[in-house]
């Protein structure tokens, strides 16, 4: 039972370390999994054992296997088993399993995507763009990109910048996002 409780004591710090890694507020993540601030807070500190019912929303919220949060020993299987996550119209597809760091997506963007005027904005970070098929449409600062199959783009994201699908067909792109580029495209929500 003392490893039992090893593990379990070595969650709050873990779970810690992840939301600090990933840039996120005890108020952000109380947001997005349901979790009062109370609770998350007294779960990093070690002061509450972490159950299921809490895990779950946690591993969902930072995108990784819910074996990660609790150290589970490796099976061997070097696989990732990513489920796709559905965007404003993408889909975004984790490529990586890592938290932290750089972080890999393949995107699929539907042909006119995102429709409407070119909004440029700007992070923190870097972003690397290969187009694996179709065309991306790339406004960085005031130059204007088309990037057509087997391109690549790199940019700093503090250079103001937008891309899109000019069509005619859909676009996949695969995407290396660090964490400051990951919130923006794939974890930014609408309002």
């Amino acid at each position: 039972m003392e490893a039992f409780d090893e593990v379990l004591e070595a969650v709050g710090p873990r779970l810690r370390s992840l939301r600090v890694e990933r840039g996120t507020t005890l108020a952000q993540l109380s947001e997005s999994t349901g979790i009062s601030v109370s609770t998350l807070s007294r779960l990093e500190s070690g002061q509450r054992k972490p159950t299921l019912e809490l895990l779950l929303p946690l591993a969902r919220a930072h995108q990784v296997q819910l074996d990660e949060l609790v150290d589970a020993p490796p099976t061997g299987d070097p696989r990732i088993h990513a489920k796709p996550i559905k965007r404003h119209g993408t889909v975004h597809i984790p490529l990586s399993k890592r938290p932290g760091g750089l972080q890999a997506f393949k995107q699929i963007l539907p042909a006119g995507w995102p429709g409407g005027d070119v909004s440029q904005r700007t992070h923190e970070g870097y972003d690397w763009v290969y187009v694996l098929s179709g065309r991306i449409r790339l406004v960085l600062g005031d130059q204007d990109f088309v990037l057509a199959e087997g391109e690549v783009a790199e940019f700093d994201c503090r250079v103001p910048h937008w891309f899109g699908n000019p069509g005619p067909g859909p676009a996949e792109v695969l995407c290396l996002y660090g964490p400051q580029g990951e919130r923006m495209h794939v974890r930014a929500r609408t309002r």
